[in-house]
């Protein structure tokens, strides 16, 4: 008789215990998580009526809660709405979040973890918790002049300091306003949010770090040479075979030059002329000799195949692997399936620029509770070495006098180095072309790196044609300052 009984009772005391633990992980561990998710309508509507924190870029608010005189006592207002759209996002009553709005949620609303404080004091005191500013690393002045640099055009601009990794300007074209997101009007969002998601220009999409990604073309020799060099196989002066065409193995397609033409006048030339002249057939021959692995590498070095988090979400970049020979050689000077982020090759400026030590790209500066209060503040950390600083110091020089004497001489400024490679990109859709331009100045004290990506097309001509004086308009109003 005691031994069922003995057995219902430790059946009902796991019972207790497990709905102890279960009650306990939702109410304790899983709290912040489910008060933080979209689908949570109730702790949505107590948001909507709390004064959500501040969103600032050099002290000025873009984006901020003014109050209203309805049931939800405050709206979201960008008071610039799409030159800083892509990087703070949207915050909306039917269609979730996005950007700097989503990714500091916890933060902006008051209810993260790491604000206790303020959370114990409103329990105590019955009132609304209220949010912290995030204070963004985005230079108002550099993200201004990126955003007027690129016009009309559809890209993105990013603006990197080398020494820390703050990102000083992030740019993406076509953009949007998220004003028309912040409604009341659950109807009036619907609509707009339609309208956005159903453009094909995706103006959603921050290209800086995500969308469909784009081909690096030439801009990705950089790399290339950056491999060679650490390789310890190769030199600036390495020679290689230099015809006006290269039939790929197993294949009837052959690599060209830019215009088909030669890679300057002898039977062999030097990587430093090639990577100056920005020539494709000694780049798929240096690829075939380096091998997919040490290319992949130092692909994973700078930060390719990698998720990070700025804090916003950023699409990883892409080395294709088992790849045959042929694949390798067009992968070599980017294109095949190699795919990048304009984030991802102003990372690897930078990485020169530093001395070969790439610093963690970040969007935020400082965390600040109402009361002024620091919740947390930027500290620069390593994300990599991939460079040894010889090889660094040789790839700064290089990439002077691809500015200097080569085909990104648009870049150039009167009175001061600049480094800087050019790319144009076959997209393979008709006659598109990604034009690029990637690089630092001052070259003797780097104070900037940046990335820019033109989506064009054959007419348009190349990277340096588009993208380097872009570049340059961003380089003197940064150093003329």
């Amino acid at each position: 008789m005691n031994t069922p009984l003995r057995r219902v009772g430790i059946a009902i005391a796991m019972m207790f215990a497990l709905l102890f633990l279960s009650s306990s992980y939702v109410q304790v561990i899983a709290s912040e998580d489910i008060a933080n998710d979209d689908r949570n309508v109730r702790k949505l509507y107590e948001s909507f009526s709390a004064e959500r924190g501040q969103i600032l870029a050099g002290g000025i608010p873009i984006a901020e809660s003014i109050p209203v005189d309805n049931q939800f006592r405050f709206l979201r207002t960008y008071p610039y709405a799409e030159i800083y759209a892509p990087v703070v996002g949207y915050y909306t009553l039917t269609q979730g979040n996005a950007g700097i709005e989503s990714a500091m949620n916890p933060l902006l609303t008051g209810r993260a973890n790491s604000q206790l404080v303020e959370k114990l004091r409103a329990l105590v005191t019955g009132s609304t918790p209220q949010g912290a500013s995030v204070m963004l690393s985005i230079d108002p002045e550099i993200q201004q002049v990126a955003w007027d640099a690129l016009g009309d055009r559809r890209g993105s601009v990013v603006v990197l300091e080398p020494s820390t990794g703050r990102i000083l300007a992030m740019v993406s074209k076509p953009s949007y306003d998220p004003n028309l997101l912040a409604a009341h009007s659950s109807s009036s969002v619907l609509s707009a949010y339609l309208e956005l998601s159903d453009d094909p220009e995706n103006p959603l999409a921050n290209r800086a770090i995500a969308g469909d990604l784009y081909f690096p073309g030439s801009v990705f020799k950089t790399l290339m040479m950056a491999a060679a060099l650490e390789s310890g196989r190769f030199t600036a002066e390495s020679q290689f075979p230099n015809p006006s065409s290269l039939p790929l193995p197993l294949s009837t397609a052959e690599v060209n030059n830019s215009g088909g033409r030669l890679c300057g006048g002898g039977e062999t030339v030097s990587l430093e002329d090639a990577f100056r002249l920005s020539c494709n057939i000694p780049f798929a021959e240096l690829g075939l000799e380096l091998g997919e692995g040490a290319i992949g590498s130092m692909a994973e070095d700078f930060g390719f195949g990698a998720t990070l988090e700025i804090p916003l979400r950023v699409t990883p970049s892409v080395f294709p692997r088992g790849m045959d020979q042929a694949q390798l050689m067009v992968s070599s000077f980017g294109q095949f399936d190699v795919r990048v982020t304009p984030l991802e090759i102003a990372m690897i400026s930078a990485a020169i620029a530093h001395g070969g030590t790439l610093m963690t790209p970040s969007l935020v500066d400082e965390v600040l509770a109402p009361n002024l209060r620091v919740v947390s503040a930027f500290e620069p950390q390593i994300y990599s070495r991939p460079l040894n600083a010889n090889t660094a110091a040789e790839l700064n020089r290089m990439m002077v006098g691809n500015v200097d004497r080569g085909v990104a001489g648009n870049a150039g400024i009167v009175g001061m180095q600049v480094a800087g490679k050019t790319g144009t990109a076959e997209t393979g859709i008709g006659d598109g072309r990604t034009l690029w331009f990637s690089g630092f100045a001052p070259a003797d004290n780097p104070q900037i790196a940046l990335a820019i990506a033109v989506e064009g097309s054959r007419s348009e001509g190349t990277g340096n044609a588009i993208a380097a004086p872009i570049a340059n308009t961003i380089f003197q109003a940064v150093i003329e300052r």
